[in-house]
């Protein structure tokens, strides 16, 4: 007799991770002295934490600290820092007591997800979208709904496509900076959704896990500035290049804190004791943090200059984060084939944009430009080299 396989069983991969394991399997294949894989595919950065933080981790670990575990939603210093960041950075008075330390935005989702909804709801997000919103909400027993945005909205959704949904979601996923393409919603815009999901009992999830890492004139806005209600995800996975480390945070409205926290305490009891240690003081490396970005910003300004001469010049705005989620239409209709060929004929590995979107995804690929700088700064000139430009 077949045994049952539940739902969570069903869900997509994350194509990326395989984008990985092919562009490992390729480097590892090269002979002594080929030119390396450029892995452009995740993003990670290529730094890795700062040297502040990591020096709390290793102070932390010589003097015996027993690092056991913390109280579900964190060390109360930790949480305290990250509302003085909201107070410092946003001039928005959080109290620590809505702060939960999370194992990674990654963790933070389901907790969110969880608390907020039920089986069944319907949850709004732009597409393309960064797929773990999906399969995670697929996977619980939620249904994604996804509006299909494209270059005329910056791939950022309107209050004009949440008006047109009938009967409304339960809830709306928002990035700003957003993944893949790199877009920003300016304040305004962030504002003008959150009192629409105010208004309309929608309950609103904004990704801010890329903030810090913006380039143009767009400001970063945070949620919790305009709506008592929402919920923000963010972590320390991005800016302060602690991906492994595995910290990210939520930020709760009032009748969330509770039930969040009980299921924080079920399903994860609390996230790395020594990782929140040296989470903490990364708030204290802003000058190598900030050096990072500006690495970020040439790459950017690097590849904006010379992958349209190399034939990627159809290029969403980038506002922000690390990434470039380019229209190769001109060039294949199979973005994954497209980007497994890039990989063995360029050395160059990209996530195909099937990932974020199964359908018109087949037309895009996304860049991410936070690896090493002289790599950036190759890869358009292998890039020309293998399409013949």
């Amino acid at each position: 007799m077949a045994l049952k396989v539940g739902r969570g069983a069903a869900a997509p991969p994350f194509l990326v991770m395989d984008v990985i394991a092919a562009a490992n399997a390729r480097a590892a294949a090269l002979p002594p002295g080929a030119p390396g894989v450029i892995r452009m595919e995740v993003g990670q950065p290529g730094t890795g934490a700062p040297r502040g933080a990591a020096e709390a981790a290793i102070r932390a670990l010589q003097v015996g600290a027993p690092m056991g575990y913390t109280e579900a939603f964190g060390l109360a210093s930790l949480r305290a820092r990250i509302a003085g960041h909201y107070a410092a950075k946003y001039g928005v008075a959080v109290p620590a007591s809505r702060i939960a330390v999370t194992v990674g935005a990654s963790g933070a989702f389901p907790l969110a997800f969880l608390a907020a909804f039920d089986v069944g709801d319907r949850v709004a997000m732009a597409a393309p979208f960064y797929p773990p919103y999906a399969n995670i909400l697929t996977a619980l027993g939620m249904v994604p709904q996804l509006l299909p945005c494209d270059a005329s909205t910056r791939f950022q959704p309107t209050i004009a496509m949440l008006e047109k949904l009938d009967p409304l979601p339960a809830g709306l996923i928002v990035a700003s900076p957003c993944n893949p393409a790199g877009t920003m919603l300016a304040p305004e815009e962030l504002r003008g959704i959150a009192d629409w999901c105010g208004r309309n009992g929608v309950r609103l999830v904004s990704d801010e896990i890329y903030h810090g890492l913006s380039y143009g004139s767009v400001a970063e806005s945070t949620a919790a500035a305009f709506s008592d209600s929402a919920i923000v995800v963010n972590s320390f996975s991005k800016y302060f290049s602690m991906t492994g480390w595995r910290i990210g945070w939520l930020v709760l409205p009032e009748d969330l804190v509770r039930p969040v926290e009980c299921l924080a305490q079920n399903m994860f009891i609390s996230a790395p004791h020594v990782a929140q240690v040296a989470a903490e003081a990364a708030f204290d490396c802003t000058e190598e943090l900030e050096a990072n970005k500006a690495r970020y910003a040439r790459a950017r300004a690097a590849l904006l200059a010379g992958l349209p001469a190399a034939g990627f010049d159809r290029i969403a705005q980038a506002d922000g984060a690390f990434y470039l989620w380019c229209d190769i239409g001109h060039l294949t209709n199979d973005s994954l084939d497209f980007c497994a060929r890039m990989l063995e004929g360029a050395g160059i590995a990209a996530t195909p944009g099937v990932d974020f979107e199964r359908d018109r995804g087949a037309r895009f690929l996304r860049f991410s430009y936070c690896g090493p700088e002289a790599d950036m700064m190759a890869a358009p000139g292998r890039l020309r080299e293998w399409l013949g430009r």
